[in-house]
């Protein structure tokens, strides 16, 4: 009996191991190498709908590369607002015509 639950015990610890290795230890992620493809995103005019679904991230070891996902983030978050502002004009001038 003492056998079998010292060879589970083992067992357990080698599993626990192998899936510290595997998976990190809640250790930050290494620096992203410069590698990578630059985004396909228009510089002349705002993103579209059909930019974004023609968008394609590089995949890298643990997902897609973080600094590429922030650089589309923060354009998408620019784009947005300045719609937003733009919205907020046309809408004022809506109001002031009436």
């Amino acid at each position: 009996m003492l056998g079998y639950i010292l060879a589970l015990l083992v067992v357990g610890g080698v599993l626990f191991l192998a899936a510290s290795f595997a998976f990190g230890r809640g250790e930050e992620m290494a620096p992203v190498l410069p590698e990578g493809t630059p985004v396909e995103l228009p510089d002349d005019r705002l993103a579209r709908g059909d930019d974004l679904r023609a968008l394609k991230l590089s995949v890298a070891l643990r997902g897609y590369r973080m600094d590429e996902v922030d650089d589309v983030l923060d354009r998408l978050v620019d784009e947005l607002d300045r719609r937003g502002e733009r919205i907020s004009e046309l809408e004022a001038r809506l109001t002031e015509e009436d």
